[in-house]
């Protein structure tokens, strides 16, 4: 499946300001907020996993997402770090392993920008 994004923006007859509207390939729109995290639709394979997991994923709900995903897409980003230019998944394990056995190609991912200080701090 191919993720893509359309944008349109509208200009109104009545001289309001233009109306954008934005989707993407899974039906959810994209937003940027105003402020605080970006929501961006990342290659898996610039994702890292820096901590340890003491278990593995739960099979059944990674089943349950797959279908999900397959007919609705994500509903919720994934929550990633970016430190100096590379991206740290801290949460949302479940929804990344069913993208890839999906075999998707990018993720939804909620993105904080943190310093090297912030990294190691999750990482205790």
């Amino acid at each position: 499946m191919a993720s893509f994004a359309l944008q349109l923006s509208l200009i109104s007859s009545h001289g309001g300001s233009p109306l954008r509207i934005t989707a993407s390939s899974n039906g959810v729109p994209f937003s940027k907020p105003k402020s605080g995290p970006a929501i961006l639709e990342l290659p898996l394979e610039k994702i890292r996993r820096p901590l340890m997991r003491t278990r593995a994923n739960d099979p059944e709900k990674v089943k349950d997402l797959m279908e999900s995903i397959s007919h609705i897409g994500l509903q919720e980003p994934i929550d990633v770090l970016e430190v100096d230019g590379v991206y740290y998944g801290f949460s949302g394990c479940h929804r990344y392993e069913a993208h890839q056995r999906l075999g998707l190609p990018t993720i939804r991912c909620k993105i904080r920008r943190g310093t090297k200080e912030t990294l190691r701090h999750h990482l205790r």
